[in-house]
C-alpha cells in the first residue's frame, strides 16, 4: 500500500537532527546553528508549527522569531514517547525502540504504557532504550548536562530512558523552569540544558487546540520565554509533535460485534495510530484486508513490513523494535480517532496526535539568544 509520507529529506530537517546540532553548537558551530558558549533546548510538548502560526497573536515572542521556513519534521508515531525520545537521542524510533504510546512487550505478552508503566512491569529503561542520550553524549565530551522539568517526572522510568546523563532539576511553573534553565546555562560554559514545558499539550488534550485554555497555556509559555537570555547562550525552541482536535462524530469504536477483535490479541498504540497485534493462529493477510476495507476514509492500514519498508520508523530498524511494532497499523486520517471498545481510556480527549497530518508532523524550529538570526 502506498502512503503519502511527510517530506523530511535528511535528519537535519527533523527532530532527530536537533541533538547533534546542539552538540555541534557548543563545540564551535554547525550548518544550522552558530557557536554558543552554552545551549538550552526548550521543548514545548504538543506545540505544532501550524497551530502556533494560527495563534501568533497570543505568542508574540515565538511568532516574531519564527520565519516561514523555521519548521522541522517530527518522528513517527507523532506521540511523546516516540518523538521526545528521538529528540533526546538523535535516532529514530526504529532504533531507540519506543515505537508507540502503548506497545507490546514480546517477552511478557502485555501492553506497556511507554510513559508510565516501566516499574509496573519491571522493565529496565537502560535495556529497553539503549541508545545514548544527548546528555550522555554531552557528559562524555566533558561538558555539564542538565534537565529541567516538573517534580513528578524526576526518577520516572521514562525519564531514566531519556534523561540519562543529565542532572535533573525541577520547578513547577513554566516561568520558573525557564528562569532556572537560563541560570544553569549562564553559570556553566559548555553546558547543555533541556527545559521541558508540557502545559500546552495538557491543555490541548483536555480542551482542544482552539480552546481558551490552550491559548492561555500558550500565552504562559510565550511569556516565560520572553525573559532576557544571558549573553552567549543559544536557545532552540521546538516540540515533539503537534495536535489536531477530534470531534465526537469522528470517533470510531472498534467492537467485537463489528468483527474488529477477530484474530486480534491486543490493540495498542493510541487512537490516532493503532498497533494491532494478532493471535498466533490468525491469518494476517485476511485481517489486514478486512481492516483496510472497513477503515477506508478513516485510516491508512498497513502491515508491519509495509510500515518498516516505507521508512515510517526510520532506517535500520532493530530486531527489538521490530518485535514491538504491531502486525497491523491503523494510521488515522484527517481528524479521526479509532478506539478499542473494550478500553474506555482517553475517549474524553479533544486534542490528539500520533498520525501523519501536517498539524501533527510539522513542529517549530525557533532560534533565540545567541542562535537568533
Amino acid at each position: 500500500m502506498s502512503l503519502m509520507l511527510p517530506s523530511s529529506p535528511d535528519t537535519t530537517r527533523s527532530i532527530a537532527g536537533v541533538a547533534p546540532q546542539l552538540l555541534a553548537a557548543v563545540q564551535g558551530g554547525s550548518e544550522m546553528l552558530p557557536a554558543a558558549r552554552s545551549v538550552v533546548l526548550v521543548v514545548v510538548d504538543g506545540l505544532g508549527a501550524i497551530p502556533l502560526r494560527a495563534h501568533a497573536g497570543h505568542a508574540r515572542t515565538l511568532a516574531s522569531a519564527m520565519a516561514r521556513k523555521d519548521t522541522i519534521g517530527s518522528a513517527f508515531p507523532t506521540t511523546t514517547a516516540s518523538a521526545l525520545t528521538t529528540l533526546l537521542t538523535g535516532v529514530a524510533p526504529g532504533v531507540h525502540g519506543l515505537v508507540g504510546y502503548r506497545v507490546r512487550d514480546p517477552q511478557r505478552d502485555v501492553l506497556v504504557n511507554q510513559l508510565t508503566e516501566w516499574d509496573r512491569f519491571g522493565i529496565d529503561p537502560g535495556v529497553w532504550q539503549a541508545a545514548p542520550t544527548v546528555f550522555e553524549q554531552t557528559a562524555a565530551s566533558g561538558r555539564p548536562a542538565f534537565a529541567v522539568g516538573i517534580p513528578a517526572y524526576e526518577g520516572s522510568g521514562f525519564s531514566r530512558a531519556t534523561l540519562r546523563g543529565a542532572d535533573f532539576r525541577s520547578a513547577r511553573s513554566p516561568s520558573e523552569r525557564v528562569e532556572l534553565a537560563w541560570e544553569l546555562a549562564d553559570a556553566q560554559d559548555g553546558a547543555l540544558v533541556y527545559c521541558y514545558l508540557p502545559e500546552v499539550d495538557k491543555a490541548g488534550h483536555k480542551h482542544g487546540v482552539d480552546s481558551a485554555d490552550w491559548v492561555a497555556a500558550l500565552e504562559d509559555v510565550d511569556a516565560a520565554l520572553s525573559r532576557r537570555i544571558p549573553d552567549g547562550v543559544g536557545v532552540l525552541v521546538t516540540a515533539d509533535h503537534g495536535m489536531v482536535d477530534v470531534p465526537p462524530h469522528r470517533q470510531l469504536l472498534l467492537d467485537a460485534a463489528g468483527g474488529w477483535h477477530d484474530g486480534v490479541r491486543h490493540i495498542g498504540g493510541e487512537p490516532r495510530m493503532l498497533h494491532v497485534y494478532l493471535e498466533p493462529d490468525a491469518d494476517p493477510v485476511a485481517v489486514l484486508t478486512r481492516w483496510r476495507r472497513d477503515l477506508e476514509g478513516f485510516a491508512d492500514v498497513v502491515s508491519r513490513t509495509e510500515a518498516i519498508d516505507a521508512g515510517l520508523f526510520g532506517h535500520g530498524v532493530t530486531d527489538a523494535a521490530r518485535e514491538r511494532i504491531g502486525d497491523v497499523l491503523g494510521i488515522a486520517r484527517a481528524n479521526a480517532a479509532l478506539y478499542d471498545a473494550e478500553d474506555p481510556r482517553g475517549r474524553d480527549m479533544v486534542g490528539q496526535h500520533g498520525a501523519l497530518t501536517p498539524e501533527e508532523w510539522r513542529v517549530p524550529f525557533i532560534r533565540l539568544g545567541a542562535f537568533r538570526r
